[in-house]
C-alpha cells in the first residue's frame, strides 16, 4: 500500500475516533449545539476557521489560480473581512439573544415567523451545498488514492463527517478542527516550499508560470493583476463570500458557546486570519502547477494541489492528501451541526416544548439523516452532473444567504426597520438570485456572479424603501439638505473640472462624471417629494456619500487603472437609493416601540 493511501486511511480514522470518543461531553441539547456557553478563544476561533476552509478554499483556490489568475487570492481577503464583520457587528448581539439559530431572532423582534421560516430556507441552501460537496470530493480523493468506487468514497466521506458531528456536538468539531487547522497550515505550506525548491526558487517559478502562459496564448498581465477579470467579478465575490456572512448560523451556535462575550471579537478575528491563511497558500500551490504543468495541462480538482505534491515525493503527497482531507472534514462538520440545529429548531413547531434530552436526540438522528441524504445527492452529483468549479458552487451558495444576511443587519442598527419590509427583501432577493443564476447557467453563460448582484442589491435598495414609505411623520425642515447639497455639488464641480484639466482627462469621461454629481440631488429631491418622513440628515449623507464614491471612481480612473463606467452609475444611484432612505429611518425622531421590540433592543444593549 501507498504511502498516500496509508496517510489518508489512518487520518480518516484518527478524526472518526477522537470524534466519538468526545461524544461523552454532550449530556443535553446545549451541549451539543452551543457547547453550553462554555467556550474558549481557542475553541471558537478553530471552529470558526474550519467552516471557511473546505475546498473552496484549498484547492478550489489553487485550481482557480491555474486558470484564471491569482486575483482569486480576494477569496483570502473576503474570508478575514467576513469573520471580522460577524465578529464585530454581530456575534455579541446573538449571545445576549441566547439564540441557536439564526431564523430565531425575527421572532423575538417581530413575533412572526414567516421570516424566519425563509432566513432559514436561504441558509439551509448554502448548507445544503457544503453538505454535498464535502463527501463527494472525500469521495474522490478516497477513491482515486484506494482504488474502491466512487460511491463507496462518498459514504466513507458521509460517515466521517457524520460520526465526528452526530455524537461529538459543536465543541468535538472545534476539538478537531484545531488538528484540520495546524495539519492544512503546515502542509499546504510544507509543500509550496519543498516545491518551489525544486523548481528552482521562487523567481524560476514565475519564470515558467510566465513562459506556460505564453504557450497558452494567455494574457500574462492579466494573469498576475490582483483584478484581472476586472471589478465585476471581485465586487461579486465580495457580495456573496463577506456579505451572507451574519446570516450563516453556524456562527451563531459559535457566538452563543462562548463563555464571556469579550472573547468573541478576539476569536473571530483570529478565525479570520488562520482561515485566510489557507487561500493564499493554495493560490502559492496553484502559480507553482502552472510552472509545472503548463496552462493546458488539464489539472483540476484536487490534482491541483496533490498532483503537484505527489511528483515531489510520497511523503509531501501523504502531507497534502492529509491538508485536503482536514480541509474538508474541518467545514463538513460544524455546518452539518448547523444545518441539523436550525432543521429541528425552525423547521419543527413542536421542538421549542422537547426536553433537553429528547432535543439532543432529535439533533443528532436529524444529523445522521441530513448526511446521508446528502451523501445520495452527491453521488449524483459525482456521477451524472461533476464537480465543476468548487468555488461557484459555494459562491452561489453564499449569493443566497444575502438577503438574510442585510436584513439583519438592518434589524440591530435602524430600529424603524419594518417587518414586511424585512419579509419581502429576503423573498424577492432570493427569488431573483435563483433565477438570475439559472439563466446565467442555462442561457448567458456569463463568468461573473450575477446571482450575487440581484441577492445584494434588492434587499439592499427594497428594506430600507419599504420601511421608510411605512413612517407616516412628516419632516417639514428636511428641504435644508437639498441647500448643503448644492453647495456641496458646486464644490465638487469645481474641483473636478480643475483638476480634470490638470490630469487631462478627455471632455467625454468629464461630462459623465458632472452629470453622474447632479443625480444624487434629482434623487434626494424625488425622495423629499414622495417620502414625506426622509430627513435632513437622510439627504445629505446620501449626497456626500454619492460624491465621494464618485470622485473615488474618477480618481482610480485617472491615476490607477481603468474600472467600468458602470461603477459611477452604482455610485451616482445606488448609494442614494441605500444611504438616503437608511439614514432617515435611523434619524426619526418619533419612533415608537411596542413592549416586545423595546423588550428586544434593550437585550441587544444588556451584557449577557
Amino acid at each position: 500500500m501507498s504511502t498516500s493511501a496509508i496517510t489518508v486511511i489512518v487520518y480518516l480514522l484518527v478524526v472518526t475516533g477522537v470524534g466519538t470518543l468526545l461524544a461523552r461531553r454532550n449530556k443535553s441539547s446545549s451541549d451539543w449545539a452551543t457547547g453550553a456557553g462554555g467556550m474558549g478563544v481557542i475553541m471558537i476561533a478553530a471552529g470558526i476557521a474550519g467552516t471557511r476552509i473546505g475546498g473552496a478554499g484549498s484547492y478550489g483556490v489553487a485550481g482557480d489560480v491555474m486558470n484564471t489568475g491569482i486575483w482569486n487570492v480576494w477569496y483570502g481577503v473576503n474570508t478575514f473581512l467576513a469573520l471580522a464583520l460577524v465578529g464585530a457587528f454581530f456575534a455579541i448581539p446573538y449571545r445576549r439573544l441566547g439564540l441557536t439559530t439564526v431564523a430565531e431572532l425575527f421572532g423575538k423582534r417581530y413575533g412572526k415567523s414567516r421570516s424566519g421560516w425563509f432566513t432559514s430556507l436561504c441558509v439551509q441552501t448554502e448548507y445544503l451545498v457544503v453538505n454535498v460537496i464535502e463527501p463527494l470530493l472525500i469521495g474522490v480523493i478516497v477513491s482515486n488514492i484506494l482504488g474502491i468506487p466512487l460511491v463507496v468514497g462518498i459514504f466513507i466521506g458521509a460517515f466521517v463527517i457524520i460520526a465526528a458531528t452526530a455524537s461529538s456536538g459543536l465543541k468535538g468539531t472545534s476539538s478537531t478542527n484545531i488538528i484540520h487547522c495546524f495539519v492544512i497550515i503546515f502542509g499546504l505550506a510544507t509543500v509550496g516550499v519543498v516545491v518551489a525548491g525544486q523548481l528552482g526558487g521562487w523567481g524560476a517559478v514565475i519564470d515558467k508560470a510566465n513562459a506556460a502562459l505564453a504557450e497558452s496564448g494567455k494574457d500574462s498581465s492579466s494573469w498576475w493583476s490582483f483584478i484581472g477579470l476586472g471589478w465585476f467579478p471581485i465586487i461579486a465575490m465580495f457580495f456573496s463570500a463577506t456579505i451572507h456572512t451574519p446570516a450563516a448560523s453556524v456562527y451563531v451556535n459559535y457566538s452563543s458557546s462562548a463563555k464571556r462575550e469579550s472573547i468573541l471579537l478576539p476569536a473571530f478575528l483570529l478565525a479570520g486570519v488562520v482561515a485566510a491563511t489557507m487561500p493564499f497558500l493554495s493560490a502559492v500551490i496553484g502559480v507553482e502547477a502552472l510552472a509545472k504543468y503548463g496552462s493546458n495541462s488539464g489539472i483540476a480538482g484536487y490534482n491541483s494541489i496533490t498532483k503537484i505534491a505527489i511528483d515531489a515525493g510520497p511523503f509531501i503527497g501523504g502531507v497534502a492528501l492529509a491538508a485536503v482531507l482536514a480541509a474538508l472534514i474541518s467545514s463538513g462538520g460544524p455546518i452539518l451541526l448547523a444545518s441539523s440545529t436550525m432543521f429541528v429548531n425552525d423547521w419543527i413547531p413542536s421542538s421549542k416544548d422537547y426536553s433537553p434530552d429528547k432535543k439532543l436526540k432529535a439533533y443528532r438522528i436529524t444529523a445522521v439523516i441530513y448526511g446521508l441524504v446528502a451523501a445520495v445527492i452527491a453521488c449524483y452529483f459525482g456521477y451524472v452532473v461533476g464537480t465543476a468549479s468548487v468555488l461557484k458552487w459555494l459562491l452561489l451558495g453564499y449569493a443566497m444567504v444575502v438577503p438574510p444576511a442585510i436584513a439583519i443587519g438592518y434589524i440591530f442598527y435602524v430600529k424603524a426597520t419594518t417587518e414586511s419590509s424585512v419579509y419581502w427583501g429576503i423573498v424577492i432577493g432570493y427569488a431573483l438570485g435563483l433565477i438570475a443564476w439559472s439563466a446565467n447557467n442555462l442561457v448567458f453563460k456569463s463568468e461573473s456572479d450575477v446571482a450575487a448582484y440581484f441577492t445584494t442589491l434588492i434587499p439592499l435598495v427594497l428594506i430600507p424603501n419599504m420601511s421608510l414609505w411605512a413612517q407616516a411623520e412628516k419632516n417639514e425642515h428636511a428641504n435644508k439638505a437639498i441647500i448643503r447639497s448644492f453647495v456641496l455639488l458646486a464644490a465638487g464641480l469645481l474641483a473636478v473640472f480643475a483638476i480634470s484639466k490638470l490630469a487631462g482627462v478627455s471632455s467625454d469621461d468629464m461630462i459623465i462624471y458632472l452629470a453622474a454629481l447632479a443625480a444624487p440631488l434629482m434623487i434626494g429631491k424625488v425622495y423629499l417629494r414622495f417620502m414625506p418622513a426622509t430627513t435632513n440628515e437622510g439627504v445629505f449623507w446620501g449626497v456626500l456619500l454619492a460624491f465621494t464614491g464618485i470622485v473615488g471612481t474618477w480618481f482610480l480612473n485617472t491615476f490607477y487603472v481603468q474600472t467600468d463606467m458602470t461603477m459611477v452609475l452604482y455610485a451616482a444611484i445606488g448609494i442614494p437609493l441605500v444611504v438616503i432612505p437608511t439614514v432617515s429611518l435611523a434619524t426619526l425622531k418619533a419612533l415608537v416601540l411596542n413592549e416586545q421590540e423595546q423588550e428586544f433592543y434593550r437585550l441587544l444593549k444588556t451584557p449577557a
